[in-house]
């Protein structure tokens, strides 16, 4: 009897063997599903990437030497302006609508899975360092490994070699177990407080210093900013911070390399949305979602891609990891896999991303909705009356303060300052000519015909993704429904917060304070 029980076992391994599966743990994986090893920065904007167009030299060497080794994609964008909600969506495959993430909060007991639990279901052995509450919207979280202690050493997050030991560790860990590998690094740079600069935007000795230190006198001045000195010095620690990140990302590579790696995992690099400055972080503008997407896979993406026809976008970044995995797609997804495009292959209907904005990190509702095409962006702002103002954490910036402070005798300022803080109820841009989106459109009668078509793109797809945004925009021209709006979300965000500040945890704010802000 145990002859023949132990001559069954070794067929069952043998027809499982043969038809291309592994058996990990109760799940099975593909024998051919290769690593995926994600890589994201913190508020890094695409045109701070050497590759991306960067107008200073040498800020990514190893982003740019990735980009080499894999695709890029031109039209790439995040759904949100901001880190928790943009997260969300990546791993969730869902709008923030959809799945309830719309600001810097978790959900209880979701009723959609994310990427940790279909990689772990699948047999992955699955281990992130850095963003973890920002990137899963429930706890305790489903994760095998959180490498942001390292044998009880807390890890911090703007050393360099950190991310080495947490890189290395989680592909060890998922050797030890036997498994595939779904490993998050989610590197903190550029976020503030930039190299070298503390929260306040004060210049501090700063004892994690990065290969290359840039000058104020050498950085380039976004179109959207204006010259001045300490502009200038602010973006100059910026651009530092950029080259840190990167630092961080070859320190990745090189972990990854030296596991002999290299050729059996899928490497993607994004940037969670755009630098941490006015009219880039926290909005729906080009610059506040243009993200420096990048696929590495050997034997598959041909080295040096580049893709410059279709329109991508956070929402697709689930399905492209699950068809990578070859896992079958939950029901409910709203984006669709990139994994035709990295196979060199085109896709249809990618000539437009949706792109919403729902609140800040202090529950402050202010709403927008965005459709963008290659050329054209059209912004819909529910909460611009004219005296509702705009709370980002950008008001923090040097570039913010010295931006009031010359309003007061600058009118060009005056009324950059003025757009900044109560925008309009409707904008549009014409991001070919203007990608700085200074000149909004919407009365400017030769752009009709345009207009009228992105609106009823817009509306189409909160319908179809049922929006509650949806009544406020067909009213969109009274006054009174849109108040009725925003006195509805932000109601609901304050009953929220309420309940948070009632069953919150200790020791939550040593966690902020310790550098790890939401926004």
């Amino acid at each position: 009897m145990r002859i023949d029980l132990l001559s069954s076992a070794v067929r069952l391994l043998l027809i499982v063997a043969l038809s291309g599966w592994i058996v990990s743990s109760d799940n099975l994986v593909s024998a051919a599903a290769p690593n995926i090893l994600f890589i994201s920065v913190d508020d890094m904007s695409c045109d701070s990437v050497g590759v991306f167009g960067c107008a200073l030299p040498d800020t990514t060497p190893n982003i740019d030497r990735l980009a080499s080794q894999g695709m890029r994609f031109e039209y790439a964008h995040v759904q949100v302006g901001n880190c928790m909600p943009s997260r969300n969506v990546m791993f969730s495959g869902r709008y923030p609508h959809s799945n309830g993430v719309e600001g810097f909060y978790q959900v209880r007991n979701p009723d959609y899975p994310v990427l940790c639990d279909l990689m772990k279901e699948a047999g992955f052995f699955t281990a992130i360092r850095g963003k973890v509450s920002h990137s899963t919207p429930y706890s305790p979280y489903a994760w095998d490994l959180v490498l942001d202690e390292i044998d009880g050493d807390r890890q911090h997050i703007k050393d360099v070699q950190s991310y080495y030991r947490s890189a290395a560790r989680g592909i060890e860990a998922a050797g030890k177990a036997g498994k595939p590998f779904c490993l998050l690094i989610n590197v903190s740079d550029p976020h503030k407080p930039f190299y070298g600069m503390n929260g306040s935007q004060t210049v501090v000795d700063d004892p994690h210093v990065p290969s290359r230190i840039f000058s104020p006198d050498e950085v380039p001045i976004p179109g959207f900013l204006f010259d001045h000195p300490s502009v200038r010095l602010e973006l100059a620690h910026y651009y530092s911070s950029v080259r840190r990140a990167d630092d961080c990302v070859g320190a990745v590579l090189k972990a990854l390399s030296e596991s002999q790696h290299d050729n059996d995992t899928v490497v993607v690099f994004l940037s969670d949305h755009g630098m941490p400055l006015p009219f880039a972080k926290t909005a729906l503008y080009h610059h506040s979602t243009h993200t420096p997407w990048i696929v590495r896979w050997p034997g598959v993406v041909a080295a040096g891609g580049h893709d410059t026809q279709h329109m991508i976008s956070a929402v697709d970044l689930l399905p492209t990891l699950l068809d990578v995995a070859a896992i079958d797609h939950p029901e409910g997804l709203q984006g669709r896999s990139i994994v035709p495009l990295l196979r060199g292959e085109s896709q249809s209907g990618r000539n437009m991303v949706f792109k919403e904005y729902n609140e800040n990190s202090g529950g402050f509702r202010n709403p927008m909705r965005s459709v963008q095409t290659r050329k054209f962006g059209y912004i819909f702002n529910p909460w611009s009356n004219g005296s509702r103002t705009f709370r980002t954490a950008t008001t923090g910036t040097l570039a913010y303060r010295t931006m009031r402070e010359l309003s007061a005798t600058d009118s060009a300022l005056a009324a950059r300052l003025h757009t900044f803080e109560y925008a309009q109820p409707e904008q549009f841009f014409d991001y070919e000519k203007d990608p700085d989106a200074l000149h909004n459109l919407i009365d400017d009668p030769r752009y009709s015909t345009q207009i009228a078509e992105l609106r009823q793109a817009l509306e189409c797809w909160m319908e179809q993704t049922e929006d509650h945004a949806l009544p406020a925009f067909r009213n969109r021209t009274s006054p009174e429904a849109l108040e009725e709006y925003m006195e509805q979300v932000q109601s609901e965000s304050d009953a929220r917060r309420s309940t948070k500040r009632k069953n919150n945890r200790p020791g939550k704010r040593k966690k902020a304070a310790a550098g790890e802000d939401d926004e």
